[in-house]
């Protein structure tokens, strides 16, 4: 039974199908069977998917490829635009999903209310790449190389991640950045030959800790600082807009976890559920960003964790 990596790009979008062209210009491409009306091309143990929709549209691809070809999807990458209230130039790297989301909630940016995906275990070592392919390209300092926050779909259930570009329409269209992502890809899959990059069956044995990121802002540089160290591995990363709590003194005054209403708690243990069916064999410890939690905040949290069985972590328990 073939394992195959999915790539998926969309055509209406020059950050994502950009970095794809570059790719099918690499050598080993040849066309692959098509999925109602998306196009696919095979290397190796890799499947390019080209739509024609918004990248968060397509639901379900990886299972809707094993029905088609009888393969199985062992992740899902996504390459995207990227954009910023800042218009920063930025390449970055992140998990997906919309775990606060409550039932009938409408998510904005597809995926479906209380969904995480399972992290791709390449998250933390293809940041480190992209950095060093990056710099290599003279791309740094103009680009920032970041982590985002879990946030997004489209809905799928192997391990995934995003790759985006930003983050204006000028930077979209960057062919620089598009080249810089799709050798990442390539060195990252070893679509040439050699080693992958983030293969955490092979590689959790020298560090089986990782790194669930709660809280801060968007482009979590807390965990950030972290997660740059060699050998560190990164899970979901929940911003504060991920977690929301109801503060306990507009209700009832009462700060046990159990009256602090929102849907943080869904949203954690639906990340860390994710996080361990894509680590096996991993111990989950879970890094707070303390400032940017209320004491009432810092206690619930680290008590539902505790309830969860995860230890937190300071910064040299991930390496």
């Amino acid at each position: 039974m073939t394992m195959v990596t999915l790539l998926v790009a969309t055509t209406i979008d020059p950050a994502s199908i950009n970095p794809a062209n570059e790719l099918l210009a690499m050598p080993g491409w040849s066309p692959g069977p098509s999925l109602q009306d998306i196009k696919s091309f095979a290397n190796r143990d890799v499947r390019l998917l080209l739509h024609d929709k918004s990248i968060v549209a397509e639901d379900d691809l990886d299972n809707r490829w094993e029905e088609l070809t009888g393969e199985v999807v062992d992740e899902v990458i996504f390459f995207s635009r990227h954009t910023a209230v800042s218009n920063r130039p930025a390449l970055t790297v992140h998990p997906i999903g919309v775990p606060h989301l409550l039932d009938g909630e409408v998510p904005l940016q597809g995926g479906k209310p209380g969904w995480a995906a399972p992290p791709s275990p390449r998250i933390g070592p293809w940041l480190r790449l992209l950095k060093t392919i990056a710099e290599s390209h003279n791309l740094v300092p103009e680009f920032e190389i970041t982590l985002e926050g879990t946030h997004h779909g489209p809905i799928t259930n192997k391990r995934t991640l995003f790759l985006e570009i930003g983050s204006t329409e000028d930077y979209w269209c960057r062919q620089d950045a598009a080249k810089v992502i799709a050798l990442l890809v390539w060195e990252g899959l070893a679509i040439g030959g050699g080693i992958d990059v983030g293969n955490w069956n092979r590689e959790h044995s020298k560090n089986n800790k990782v790194l669930l990121g709660i809280g801060g802002g968007h482009y979590a540089p807390r965990h950030m600082d972290i997660v740059l160290k060699d050998g560190v591995w990164v899970s979901h990363l929940l911003s504060g807009y991920s977690l929301p709590m109801e503060d306990p003194k507009l209700s009832n005054g009462n700060t046990s976890d159990k009256s602090i209403g929102g849907s943080w708690k869904q949203s954690i243990k639906a990340s860390y559920e994710a996080t361990t069916s894509a680590f096996p064999g991993g111990e989950i410890i879970a890094h707070l960003d303390h400032k940017s939690f209320k004491s009432w905040q810092k206690t619930a949290i680290t008590g539902f964790l505790g309830e969860l069985g995860v230890k937190i972590g300071k910064p040299k328990d991930f390496y």
